[in-house]
């Protein structure tokens, strides 16, 4: 028993060491399906939720150099990982949350800090990364397209003048 505990912990250890970030959810009262159905709009978005045991988890973040969270470890636990993205995964639990009115969220974890309920539901309000790039590459973008329309206004008003005064000329 105490081998399968330790390979549990090791995959455990392993699997938060692989994510920048977790949230930590209360699924109480979730029947399977809604269960299942987190599970795949999470997985569109490149995060996982997997339900652990308490005592195992804690330990696998003490393993991995992790935050302690005892107290937000207790009761029926999920854990939701992924990839780069956590605003997205933050984003698809708070409209989960809100047609199925469950799962909880305790708390979570980012760059070594633990996050609190409020701060994870700031998180999901963030836009999408695409938007987020699509917003820096305007601001990026912006001083050059102004330059470039600073600099082709002399000809264009040349050109404006001309024009006016080639309307203008009586007709030979």
């Amino acid at each position: 028993m105490k081998e399968e505990k330790a390979i549990v912990i090791e995959t455990m250890r392993e699997w938060v060491k692989s994510s920048p970030y977790l949230i930590v959810l209360d699924y109480t009262g979730m029947k399977v399906s809604e269960f299942s159905e987190l599970r795949g709009r999470l997985r569109k978005v490149g995060a996982a939720v997997k339900v652990v045991k308490n005592t195992l988890f804690k330990r696998a973040l003490g393993e991995a150099s992790w935050p302690a969270m005892d107290k937000d470890l207790a009761g029926q636990t999920a854990v939701v990982s992924g990839g780069q993205d956590a605003p997205a995964a933050a984003k698809v639990i708070k409209t989960f949350k809100a047609e199925f009115t469950r799962p909880a969220v305790r708390a979570g974890v980012m760059d070594g800090k633990i996050l609190g309920v409020s701060e994870i539901t700031m998180l999901a309000d963030l836009p999408s990364a695409e938007v987020l790039r699509a917003k820096l590459l305007g601001a990026i973008a912006a001083p050059a397209s102004t330059l470039v329309r600073l600099l082709a206004e002399p000809g264009s008003r040349l050109a404006r003048v001309v024009r006016t005064k080639a309307e203008a000329a009586p007709a030979a």
